[in-house]
This record gives structure tokens, sequence and C-alpha cells, in this order.
């Protein structure tokens, strides 16, 4: 099993989504501890890029005022290696593949390694195109998140097969942003995936209440939740920390049903 396996050892999984450097890189930290300590089970760090494809007017917000605010890669990794300190909790980056790319990823993966990075998740990526990545993430025990979305139809079972660390099933079509409502089925998506593969799969995109969370983790393995946590940051600043575990610990308990 790979650490990210542990994520899901017992029980759903919550997977809490921060944008590093949002307001500052102390702040990320301070979130990233405070869910922690109440119960997620994986932190998926978003590297901030000027042009976030995937992303809703929630995040692409955040990516510009860590990028205003001077936030690098190279910074980013530092940050990590003092959340490794005390955080064993596995941990994951988001973002594109420019951003590897013009860092260089034989560096950039060798890095990840170094510092204790679980996966990497690229929503730019087409499953056709990963063998970019897939070597060099293999050399350095980094596993390749592959997503999954309603689009994806007959290619779901292909993409399934050859998944490593969880895969992401993308509840709705469009960008990240909270929804009132997921109409989309995910329940035959996630039928076709454990007929395909055993590595487990959690749901993001649009979730944002404990009752939203729990129904995908009744239907999936697991639930993912980024632009309700971002809004927090956004509002509360640098005193963000507390809510956001509050608001962790709200969501994780809304699960525990599941």
């Amino acid at each position: 099993m790979s650490k990210i396996g542990e994520a899901f050892a017992d029980g759903k999984a919550f997977i809490a989504f921060v944008t590093c450097g949002d307001p500052d890189l102390e702040t990320t930290m301070a979130c990233v501890r405070g869910a922690v300590e109440n119960g997620a089970d994986l932190i998926e760090l978003g590297i901030p890029f000027s042009d976030p494809t995937a992303e809703g007017p929630v995040i692409q917000g955040a990516n510009l005022r860590a990028l205003t605010d001077g936030v690098t890669t190279d910074k980013i990794f530092d940050m990590v290696r003092s959340l490794r300190r005390d955080v064993q909790t596995p941990m994951v980056f988001m973002t594109y593949a420019n951003v590897i790319f013009s860092y260089g990823s034989e560096r950039f993966f060798s890095v990840c390694r170094e510092i204790g990075i679980d996966g990497v998740i690229l929503p730019d990526l087409p499953y056709e195109e990963k063998e970019e990545f897939l070597d060099i993430c293999h050399t350095y025990g980094v596993d390749l998140i592959s997503l999954v979305a309603p689009t994806s139809a007959n290619r779901i079972a292909m993409i399934a097969r050859e998944a490593e660390g969880f895969l992401y099933v993308v509840s709705s079509l469009g960008v990240t942003g909270t929804r009132s409502e997921i109409r989309t089925d995910l329940q035959s998506i996630v039928e076709v995936i454990r007929q395909n593969t055993d590595i487990p799969c959690a749901i993001g995109f649009g979730i944002s209440t404990p009752e939203q969370a729990a129904k995908m983790a009744g239907i999936s393995d697991g639930a993912i939740v980024g632009s309700a946590i971002v809004k927090i940051i956004e509002k509360y600043g640098r005193e963000a920390a507390p809510h956001v575990g509050a608001y962790v610990r709200e969501m994780k308990a809304g699960m525990a049903s599941c």
C-alpha cells in the first residue's frame, strides 16, 4: 500500500485542500495543522499557478493572492519540510503541468521525495499524456493521481485499471466551487471504478456541507473539499486556522455514519 492508502485505512477519508501562500505560508501551515488535528485524513496542497484552468473564482482568487505575495515553488517546498517535522498525514500537491515543467521535472519530483510528498494531482494532464510524468514519478516514489470526470464515459475503466494512490472523481462538469446540489450519476461511475481497481476513490468539486460530504462518502471512499475551506481562509485571513479546524471537525463528524 502506498502512503496515500493509509488515508483510507480507517474508514471514509476526509481530504482537505488549501492553496499554499494564501494569505501567507505561515497561515497555510497553521491551517494544515488545524485540519489534521481535527480529523483530515489527507491534505491537498495547491501550488499556485497563473492560469488555473480547473479552478473556479474562489481558488483562482487564492492563487492570485498567493502569487502576488511572492509565493514560489521553492518556498512551498520549505514549508512542507517544516510541516513534516510534526505532521505525518499523507500530503499531495495539486498543481498544473507547466509548474513542474518550468521547475524541471526531475528536480521537482526528487524534492517531493525528499520532503515527503506522497502524490501529485495534475488536472490539466490528459490520461493519454500521463507517460510524460509517470516514469519519473515512479523513480521518486510519488503517486501520479488520476482524475475521472462525468465526461470520461468509456475511458473510466481504462483510467481505473492504471490508477495509483487514489482516484479523484470529479462530481460535476465545470470548475471547482461550492454547489447547492450535485446531480451527476456518481454511483454508476464508482461502480465502474470498483469493477476495475482496488484503489480507493474519493469525490471532489462542489462539496461544502456535512450532508454533501456524507452523501459522497456513502457512494465512494471519501470526500474532497477545497473551495469551502479556501472561502474560510479568505474570510478570516491570518486568523483562519481555528475556523478551518472547526469546519473540518464538523465535516468529519458528518461522515461518521458512512
